[in-house]
């Protein structure tokens, strides 16, 4: 049983670093250049919220939270209670930030 669950947690951390690869490019195009496109950015969000479990989608989370606020506060407020929700147990995705939300 507990190999089983560590095989399990170790597929999890694999599935995570495939998507930390897929989804680092888009965020960062998203932000390059500019985009303003709240659906697609929100799509984006969706996606790396599911593995928000990890360290690095979770900044990649945050750097695209931060990055929608000029263009959409109401949205990124949806997405961190979203991720607090989901993940956040302890109110820590934002410990070290300006409270965007309040």
């Amino acid at each position: 049983m507990i190999e089983a669950i560590k095989k399990l947690i170790a597929g999890g951390e694999q599935l995570a670093q495939q998507a930390y690869v897929l989804y680092k490019p888009l965020v960062e195009n998203i932000i390059a250049s500019q985009n303003k496109d709240v659906n697609h950015i929100c799509r984006t969000l969706d996606g790396i919220l599911d593995f928000c479990f990890d360290a690095q989608m979770l900044l990649l989370y945050r750097k695209l939270c931060h990055y929608l606020w000029d263009i959409d506060p109401e949205s990124t407020a949806f997405y961190i209670n979203a991720y607090r929700e989901i993940w956040d147990e302890e109110g820590k995705m934002f410990e070290n930030d300006i409270d965007v939300v309040n």
